[in-house]
């Protein structure tokens, strides 16, 4: 196995978020400055924004709206077919009390 081919480990390297310290963690360099972190990610701090490029959002919402609208569609569509279906049966149903009732 070859010899110092592996970086330095800093088991106590700090985190440093917009100049202020947040913490340790282990690291191959001793100081981290980063911008976003748990945080600040708005993610995880409940305040995160979409950002719309092109009217992605705005579409994705217009089809949600559509499925949704769809959805409703069909359970209509499944009322009508089970009304209609009773009414067609209604005749056999008389047709079969009238042959019945002549008995």
């Amino acid at each position: 196995m070859k010899k110092d081919i592996h970086p330095k480990y800093y088991p106590e390297a700090k985190v440093y978020v917009a100049g202020e310290y947040v913490g340790t963690v282990g690291s191959t360099r001793p100081e981290l400055r980063v911008d976003v972190w748990s945080g600040t990610h708005p993610f995880y701090t409940g305040q995160q924004r979409i950002i719309d490029t092109e009217g992605q959002v705005d579409r994705f919402q217009r089809r949600l709206e559509r499925r949704a609208s769809d959805v409703v569609d069909k359970s209509e569509k499944q009322r009508r077919r089970r009304a209609k279906r009773q009414i067609a049966e209604l005749p056999e149903d008389e047709a079969t009390a009238e042959t019945e009732s002549k008995e």
